[in-house]
């Protein structure tokens, strides 16, 4: 029964993360910013709580990049919003919509196989969701955006799937 429970906080981790990163595409500037920033709140947390609960160092590594990274694309699209005088949520909103997307705890390395599972699935669609953005948006600072985070949401996409093999 034990194992049983573990397998179903362990899906329901995976599927909880993959819902973060997947959002409406064809967004107006002001919901993709406050989708963006979510998530990149969502990421930051679970990379935080990935970065306590693991004793692995490949893996502290990597959450101190999604960390370090995440940080300052939500601080680059809080500049956008500001600059472009957009009417975005209240940033309580925004930390409660981060909230639902937050995993349950799981312990031990069960944790880290849940954690890099999910940064695949979840970077994956963040990318897809920015090459989307940089696509269609007529807005050039949120272009710009998506164009300057996309490399750097690759290259976690690279380091996560790096860890998982590792698992």
């Amino acid at each position: 029964m034990n194992r049983m429970a573990t397998r179903i906080r362990h899906a329901g981790f995976v599927t909880l993360l993959s819902l973060c990163a997947s959002s409406a595409f064809a967004q107006s500037p002001a919901e993709f910013i406050d989708d963006a920033s979510a998530q990149g709140m969502a990421d930051i947390e679970a990379s935080r709580l990935a970065h306590q609960k693991t004793e692995s160092k490949e893996v502290k590594d990597y959450t101190i990049v999604v960390i370090n990274d995440r940080t300052t694309a939500n601080q680059h699209l809080a500049k956008i919003a500001k600059q472009l005088d957009l009417p975005v949520a209240p940033r309580e909103e925004v930390v409660d919509k981060a909230k639902a997307l937050m995993p349950q705890v799981l312990d031990g390395a069960t944790f880290d196989q849940a954690y890099a599972a999910s940064q695949v699935k979840t970077t994956q669609a963040a990318i897809e969701q920015l090459q989307q953005e940089a696509q269609t948006t007529d807005v050039p600072e949120i272009k710009a955006f998506a164009e300057e985070t996309l490399p750097k949401l690759q290259n976690h996409l690279q380091m996560a799937r790096a860890l998982q093999a590792g698992r």
